[in-house]
């Protein structure tokens, strides 16, 4: 491989991005580094896996956080100048701009500065917490001093219709200077079960959360999450969905219309969707198909017990 050419590998505590992460061990892959966005929406499990992954593997991997505090200066600023144009009462405006305060957080701070959470039409969220972060603080600078940016990304056709269509390799943009990022995707026609595979040809642990009813590791809880995912979020771990709760009242103040909820929901009131909180979603979570009648089986607390759609547990 030419000197110039860095292959930055975006890891993310996921089955995926770890087999990537053995493949390129595996390859003997030159200049090679690795980064991990941290959300500030992660369960503690994979800030624990990502170390251990650092450890087991000898990698070095970066961790990158978003920064939102300009923006939510501005934000501010707008509020108070521009809110009362619109017709803004101005107690709205004063209640907005006093919650208009960057807390540390991404995830909130990102949700505070739109005055909403991300949704699926519009999934902001990882463009601006992962995507951003890795490209202005780990591969621009690399791009700057001249060199060519490999970024590996751990996708799979077959987890979902718009990554079905996505190359394993393309040319993504060109620096001023000449220098060159391309994306590049070497798993992307993996199963699954070759991930694990993976894990277990090279003795590396998996997540520990497949293990307790997550499909996929990110954000906790990802708001594309599943039914039955998020009910084993509720039962496991309850101090996420507190957390959940007083995140909305605190993105609630900083939005104009004190409309703003985890869970979007779309074609409704905004009256009706200012009622779906987390907590009715997770109360939602508990009931059987159709989502009108309790299932008394599902609300049924089985503590550890080992819980796994890829069969881990078996």
């Amino acid at each position: 491989m030419i000197t110039n050419e860095r292959n930055v590998l975006s890891i993310s505590g996921g089955k995926d991005s770890t087999a990537m992460l053995l493949l390129a061990i595996e390859r003997g892959t030159e200049n090679m580094s690795a980064v991990f966005a941290d959300t500030g929406n992660e369960h503690e499990h994979t800030y624990d896996y990502v170390r251990y992954l650092e450890m087991a593997t000898g990698i070095p991997i970066q961790w990158v956080r978003a920064d939102f505090k300009d923006r939510i200066a501005r934000k501010r600023e707008y509020v108070l100048t521009k809110w009362a144009e619109k017709g803004v009462p101005q107690k709205h405006i004063d209640r907005a701009a006093a919650a208009l305060v960057p807390t540390g957080n991404p995830f909130l701070d990102l949700c505070i500065w739109k005055g909403r959470f991300p949704s699926t039409v519009a999934a902001f969220c990882s463009e601006e917490l992962k995507r951003n972060p890795i490209i202005n603080q780990v591969q621009n600078p690399i791009l700057d001093s001249g060199d060519d940016v490999i970024s590996w990304q751990g996708v799979r056709r077959d987890e979902s219709l718009r990554r079905r269509f996505l190359s394993e390799r393309e040319l993504k943009s060109t620096h001023k200077n000449g220098a060159e990022l391309w994306n590049y995707r070497p798993i992307i026609d993996w199963t699954a079960d070759d991930c694990f595979a993976m894990h277990k040809k090279h003795g590396i642990k998996h997540n520990p959360l497949y293990e307790m009813g997550m499909g996929r590791v990110g954000c906790m809880p990802c708001i594309n999450c599943r039914k039955d995912e998020l009910l084993e979020i509720s039962k496991r771990f309850p101090e996420v969905i507190d957390r959940i709760r007083q995140w909305e009242d605190v993105v609630k103040q900083a939005s104009k219309l004190l409309g703003a909820t985890f869970f979007a929901s779309t074609g409704v009131s905004l009256e009706f969707a200012a009622t779906q909180t987390i907590d009715t979603v997770v109360e939602w979570a508990q009931t059987g198909r159709g989502g009108h009648t309790f299932d008394m089986f599902r609300m049924q607390n089985d503590g550890p017990v080992c819980s796994s759609i890829y069969g881990l547990c078996e």
